[in-house]
């Protein structure tokens, strides 16, 4: 069913490759926007089948046992949606449509609903019938290695980026595009602080080049300080307990850093103009900066996009 409704006059569209991959990467984020009356909508491409389970008492939801997990994870991305304050999420062509692809280079890749595997175009139909119903100003995604180099992460930016082309000739693409980054000074802190720690995710790692990821601080576009979400991206993590555990170092630096390490997310921009920033490198603190925006949006939207 489509209605007719009113939308706010910013939206805001995010594109996640799994459930609990939003609240890690960008749950501040979306927590301030919904908070300050963005429409915020959430597309995520798979279940996460293949995710490992960090509670005991579900390992027989593994895709090697009853392979039930995705169906798991719908609960727990609804609840961590809820922490989030948002209400419009959708999967990308429905609950189910694309298969969790698994790391790269595994057997998982080349199951017949992987996404790893999906029709490029047809995939970014799916986003382009959202878009039609939202018309966001702005979209976040991962970059091209997919932020680390996962199958389905890095087909999640070639759907959203096929689908910003398809959108752009129907005139309803987003005006800016970012990408998730983390800059290399926080990288490099993160070093510093975590190698005297007995919780050290970056153990074995003597420098911020052997890591997948890590922005050039001059490459960041924008920098949104969503420290009064804090609570809420936390909150949004320990609702995904089957793939973030109680123990995870996550929960141990934000002991550290709090609201800093929870609150602070940061982006590059790959479509559209940077508008007014500030500090040495005229980061942007809001996403929509330098757009103009004409009022609340009057378009049909499917009323499940709703609930």
């Amino acid at each position: 069913m489509t209605i007719v409704t009113t939308l706010p006059d910013r939206r805001l569209l995010l594109v996640h490759a799994h459930p609990d991959d939003e609240s890690i990467g960008t749950g501040s984020t979306m927590a301030h926007y919904a908070a300050i009356g963005a429409h915020v909508t959430l597309v995520t491409c798979t279940l996460g089948e293949e995710g490992e389970i960090h509670v005991p008492e579900l390992a027989q939801l593994a895709a090697a046992a009853a392979d039930q997990l995705g169906g798991y994870r719908i609960g727990e991305l609804g609840a961590a949606c809820a922490a989030l304050g948002v209400t419009d999420h959708r999967f990308l062509g429905g609950a189910g449509r694309y298969r969790d692809s698994g790391m790269m280079g595994l057997a998982t890749n080349d199951h017949p609903r992987a996404f790893w595997q999906a029709d490029l175009d047809e995939a970014a139909g799916h986003l382009v019938e959202i878009m039609h119903e939202v018309r966001p100003q702005v979209m976040i995604t991962y970059d091209p290695d997919g932020f680390y180099g996962h199958p389905d992460h890095i087909q999640a930016h070639r759907v959203a980026t096929r689908a910003v082309e398809l959108a752009a000739a129907d005139g309803v693409a987003p005006a800016k595009v970012y990408w998730t980054a983390m800059p290399r000074s926080v990288l490099e802190a993160g070093l510093d602080h975590f190698v005297e720690t007995s919780d050290n995710p970056f153990a074995g790692i003597d420098s911020v080049d052997e890591l997948p990821f890590g922005t050039p601080d001059p490459e960041i576009a924008a920098r949104i300080d969503a420290t009064e979400q804090h609570a809420a991206k936390e909150a949004a993590m320990r609702a995904h307990a089957t793939q973030i555990p109680a123990t995870s170092w996550l929960y141990s630096i934000a002991g550290n850093f709090g609201a800093e390490f929870m609150g602070v997310e940061y982006f590059t921009l790959a479509v559209g103009e940077k508008g007014p920033g500030s500090g040495p490198y005229g980061w942007e603190d809001d996403l929509f900066a330098g757009l103009a925006l004409d009022g609340p949006d009057r378009s049909p939207v499917a009323a499940a996009g709703l609930r």
